[in-house]
């Protein structure tokens, strides 16, 4: 059976502390198989015969937002569009020493006004690349010293909702589920 990654956004952070073996069971009475997760900050690897991953993104965020009395946003990605994600190479020169790579996942493609928009925000501590649904931050120095996303630049651009993840913690991910 496929599998896919849901990445959850925000489900442990303030006050929402969920236990991942609770998260577990709430996949599971999904109905999906092989569910796992990976590391406390929302990535569920689970095994379905569902190919709609809008549907799968929907469903799921239905099933958590009543059993947990809040809404999650859920991106859903089958294996081998995680191994896409970690095959594209947006930036020839890599992750630089003193900073990372992180990948958005949004739900669908950035419309063309504000994906013009955003790769006009680039500088040098902070680029940006999009590729289909994922948007790729290559960070120079500190992700807590950034101030990019709280520009009036990229604040003016109004960007969907999309849930971050370090390149590093994909790899490891992939790596561990078979996924490259």
């Amino acid at each position: 059976m496929p599998r896919c990654v849901a990445f959850l956004r925000g489900i442990n952070l303030g006050k929402r502390r969920l236990p991942m073996t609770e998260l577990k069971r709430h996949f599971e009475a999904l109905g999906f198989g092989e569910v796992a997760t990976f590391i406390a900050s929302g990535n569920v690897v689970f095994a379905t015969p569902a190919r709609d991953v809008a549907k799968l993104e929907s469903r799921i965020e239905a099933h958590l937002a009543k059993a947990l009395g809040y809404s999650v946003d859920t991106f859903v990605r089958r294996a081998d569009e995680v191994a896409a994600v970690l095959a594209s190479v947006p930036f020839p020169d890599g992750v630089p020493e003193d900073g990372g790579i992180y990948v958005s996942f949004l739900k669908q493609p950035l419309p063309a006004a504000a994906a013009r928009g955003l790769l006009a925000c680039s500088r040098p501590t902070d680029r940006f690349a999009l590729v289909g649904r994922e948007l790729y931050w290559r960070r120079v120095g500190g992700m807590a010293d950034a101030d990019i996303w709280t520009s009036p630049a990229v604040r003016a651009l109004k960007l969907p909702t999309m849930t971050m993840r370090n390149l590093t913690s994909l790899q490891k991910l992939a790596a561990k589920f078979g996924m490259t």
